[in-house]
């Protein structure tokens, strides 16, 4: 049965706020590639302009990369917005009236201060207008069901979050920051295209079908712990490009020459000597060769999981199954990312090649959060009634 127009253009509006994010998530990955994380190095503003004045003649080396970074951000960050206004329909009126009064508040109260540039409140001023007039006009449906509007007020949490321990990573000088700031932008946009997922027709016509073939439930625990691995592994791998240890071990498939790598002292004053990247990376430290084997080890119990899936979902629901062949494109994305994962290493961490291997990453974790969903609720063991 397909959908109403309005929830076809929901599920397409979600779409977009998806395919941003991956955008957004692609350029944090050129950042941190590039080492340009303090490129910029005040927040909000970008060497004192407001973010939306910065002149385009200073958008160059790093500057590039994170002030597109943070322009990308505010629009992932308003369309994340007007998608959970749009779920959660009539009630979120109040919170577009509510937060837009704060905004022009704070904007009023920043014109007292001679330290706050014009733009900056005007900006303020602006926003906070213009989404007290709009909140006047704002459609007046009810919520799209009660748990898209929840994950909606989810999302938009989470982006606000997101925002500020970006912020947070540039004023405090704080790497380890930037781990936590990276691993929630991955359960960010899982969210966003589950979202998508579930305003879609497709959604809509596998719950009505009466011969969908039922995931058994340890099946669905074992998809579960596999994804949570895929999220472990994606942490593993921000914690090593935030603490510069994705060439703490340079060789493969040896780890400085052995299977695990020594790191005493007379080893680690040995591999600093023979190490010829001319960026100024901190010495090799012990820890981050065992991050670094850490997160190899980690991609071979992935592998695993994830092949295992693979075979128990053709094994228990056939091949031809929606599951089993979102399953196939599963594996064939670990594939290439383990592929990749050698291919940073081999490539002296090459900005590109380490890029893309933080973004077919995201994609196998939303592939194995959105074969979750669907194991878990549209193709669950239907019980019989009493």
């Amino acid at each position: 049965m397909p959908q109403p127009a309005s929830h076809l253009w929901l599920h397409r509006f979600a779409l977009l706020t998806a395919a941003a994010t991956f955008v957004l998530i692609s350029i944090g990955g050129l950042v941190t590639s590039h080492g340009a994380g303090m490129a910029v190095p005040d927040w909000p503003n970008s060497y004192g302009y407001n973010m939306f004045t910065f002149p385009v003649s200073m958008w160059v080396g790093g500057i590039l990369y994170e002030h597109s970074h943070r322009l990308v951000g505010s629009v992932v960050g308003f369309l994340t917005l007007v998608l959970a206004l749009w779920l959660n329909g009539r009630p979120a009126v109040k919170w577009l009236r509510g937060g837009s009064l704060a905004v022009l508040a704070l904007g009023l109260l920043a014109s007292t201060s001679p330290k706050v540039k014009l733009d900056n409140v005007l900006f303020l001023v602006g926003t906070g207008l213009a989404g007290l007039v709009v909140s006047f006009f704002w459609p007046r449906h009810d919520p799209v069901g009660p748990r898209l509007a929840r994950w909606g007020a989810v999302a938009l949490v989470l982006v606000i979050v997101q925002g500020l321990l970006g912020g947070l990573r540039v004023t405090a000088l704080a790497d380890w920051i930037g781990i936590f700031h990276g691993t929630l932008a991955q359960c960010f946009l899982l969210l966003v295209c589950a979202i998508a997922l579930v305003t879609s027709d497709r959604w809509a016509r596998w719950q009505e079908e009466s011969s969908v073939v039922p995931v058994p439930d340890k099946l669905r625990r074992f998809l579960l712990v596999t994804t949570l691995l895929i999220l472990g592994q994606l942490a593993l791998g921000a914690s090593m490009r935030h603490q510069h240890a994705g060439l703490a071990v340079p060789d493969f498939p040896l780890a400085h020459g052995k299977l695990w790598p020594a790191t005493d002292a007379a080893a680690l004053e040995k591999y600093n000597q023979a190490r010829l990247d001319h960026r100024d990376f901190k010495p090799i430290t012990g820890g981050q060769i065992h991050l670094h084997m850490a997160h190899r080890l980690g991609a071979l119990i992935v592998f695993g999981h994830v092949l295992g899936c693979f075979l128990k979902l053709r094994r228990t629901v056939g091949s031809g199954h929606p599951l089993a062949r979102l399953a196939a494109g599963w594996l064939g994305l670990i594939c290439v990312q383990f592929g990749l994962g050698i291919w940073t290493v081999l490539s002296n961490k090459a900005a590109d090649i380490a890029t893309l291997h933080v973004v077919v990453g995201a994609t196998s974790l939303v592939n194995g959060g959105l074969l979750t969903l669907l194991a878990t609720t549209v193709f669950q063991a239907r019980k019989s009634p009493a």
